[in-house]
């Protein structure tokens, strides 16, 4: 979709073997760190990433049903 990058060389959303899905998106932590909704918070070896609504709707029709 070229949301996150500037190239169309590797996709943005993927399944892992093990079931998982990673996203390459926009590092939001630290712009974010001290405006997240109640309850929420950042892991130490977590990282807010933001992907755009197009990726995932885009993306949907790959991802099984939970």
């Amino acid at each position: 979709m070229g949301d996150s990058r500037t190239t169309q060389d590797c996709p943005e959303i993927w399944e892992l073997d093990n079931g998982d899905i990673a996203v390459i998106g926009r590092d939001a932590t630290g712009a974010y760190r001290d405006r997240l909704p109640p309850g929420v918070s950042i892991g130490s070896d977590e990282r807010l990433v933001i992907i755009s609504g197009r990726l995932l709707s885009a993306a949907k029709p790959d991802i099984r049903d939970a």
